[in-house]
């Protein structure tokens, strides 16, 4: 069930992508005139054709989901009526050709712009930045940081959520920053800290990063009660419900959520016998805990989340809104953060500062999205927002196949007056694909590593 539910995701993720980019292929070209023979999302044997519009523009759904193309009318792949020529791809002006190649990446952009912006407006709950004691010998415990303390701003920016702080200290390890921190204390104090990254390697950038600065979330003592199932998960397979109280889990005694939590992530794929009281009664009720791979760890996750005092609910969840302009500012903002962050790891992976560990393909993007969708749809939709900004930097890259590539032979032309040789074009695909290969390689082999890992 747990993995119909990932491919199923992962599927909707992907349909609904590729929609998005070619869309904005196939407006362009409309806009230019230019005729378009078909829209095709997947590649392949046709399973859907339809045939509309003043042009009979064949719109299809293909046998094989891994992407998609909009075909327009060209004299280079077939010849053109005489009355049509003027409609040919090939005829258009380089600028009317950039136009449509962009148009793409730019509706991806686009995309996760209207995404962010409606999350916005729409409310998110978020956690309070709030730090748990560091470590000792990390270099938050050595910039002074104490538990209890709220940060307010970074480098002067102000600090709203962990999300806030979580995404500029992950920037400012990659650029090796020193950051300064304006913290309150538990009483109200008022502190500035600065956090040296400067000597942080780029290779440790990853989801645990902060957890090795030494900055962590603070997380109040918890009771173990259910407060929400994820629908599908595995507690709702085992028959778990909200309120219910966990007393045991594998014959230990449990006395809050922290250690209902090691207990799972300690038995991935394991049935775990808890112990939980419903009202008066106490069950017993097996669980079997969803495997799933984290910082190359395998871990136990059941789909349910703990049930939060009203008290402790204030001191650490925020919901976070704005109106339409603020919304559509911090989303345009947002996604061009992380498209600049986006490229700059990329840029580190080819000069060898960062791992191409970090490279992820299709077995690792179809685990998020199933993650995410079974977290709800506000996750589901900031997983595709996040997963389109990475398609459109992708395919911005000047990359012979790529939209990247076409836009580079199409700049050259503008440069020089004329187009590039068939020759250089054709020397350029050939490597372009040897390229893509590798990197494809490099992707599949982390998702197998990641897959078979721990």
């Amino acid at each position: 069930m747990n993995f119909l539910y990932t491919v199923v995701s992962f599927i909707i993720a992907l349909g609904v992508l590729i929609v998005v980019h070619e869309y904005g292929h196939y407006l362009a070209a409309r806009l230019c005139n230019v005729r378009v023979l078909r829209f095709s999302v997947g590649f392949g044997r046709p399973l859907v054709l339809l045939r509309l519009g003043r042009d009979a523009t064949e719109w299809s759904i293909a046998a094989i989901p891994l992407g998609g193309y909009v075909k327009m009318l060209d004299e280079r792949e077939a010849p053109v009526d005489a009355k049509e020529v003027h409609r040919a791809f090939n005829r258009q002006s380089v600028w009317r050709r950039f136009l449509i190649v962009i148009a793409g990446p730019v509706f991806n952009f686009l995309f996760a712009i209207a995404v962010y912006a409606g999350l916005y407006m729409h409310g998110l709950p978020e956690t309070r930045a709030v730090l748990a004691a560091p470590a000792a010998g990390t270099l938050a415990h050595g910039a002074g940081f104490k538990a209890g303390d709220t940060v307010r701003s970074i480098e002067g920016e102000p600090v709203s959520t962990w999300q806030d702080l979580r995404w500029r200290v992950l920037q400012g390890a990659l650029q090796r920053e020193a950051l300064r921190f304006e913290v309150s204390g538990p009483h109200g104090d008022i502190a500035m800290h600065l956090l040296d990254l400067r000597g942080y390697p780029s290779d440790e950038i990853e989801s645990d990063a902060l957890e090795k600065i030494g900055l962590r979330l603070f997380r109040p003592p918890l009771p173990p009660v259910i407060g929400r199932i994820v629908s599908g998960s595995a507690a709702d397979r085992a028959g778990l419900r909200p309120e219910d109280r966990v007393v045991q889990a594998g014959g230990q005694e449990v006395a809050n959520w922290d250690q209902l939590v090691q207990a799972i992530r300690a038995r991935p794929a394991e049935v775990l016998s808890l112990v939980v009281e419903r009202g008066a009664t106490r069950q017993r009720i097996d669980v079997l805990p969803d495997a799933a791979t984290e910082n190359g760890t395998r871990i136990g996750r059941i789909g349910a989340a703990p049930s939060i005092p009203a008290s402790e609910s204030e001191r650490i969840v925020v919901r976070v809104s704005y109106g339409p302009i603020d919304s559509l500012v911090k989303a345009a903002t947002k996604t061009w953060d992380i498209s600049i962050f986006t490229l700059r790891m990329l840029g580190k992976m080819l000069i060898g500062e960062v791992s191409m560990k970090h490279l992820s393909g299709p077995v690792t993007i179809a685990d998020y999205a199933g993650q995410s969708a079974q977290m709800g749809w506000l996750a589901y939709a900031t997983f595709l927002a996040l997963i389109s900004i990475s398609l459109g930097v992708l395919n911005l890259l000047p990359i012979p196949l790529l939209d990247g590539g076409h836009l580079m032979y199409y700049s050259v032309e503008i440069i020089k007056g004329s187009p590039v040789s068939e020759r250089a074009m054709d020397l350029g695909q050939r490597v372009g694909l040897a390229l893509l290969i590798v990197v494809m390689a490099f992707a599949f082999y982390n998702d197998l590593n990641r897959l078979f890992s721990g």
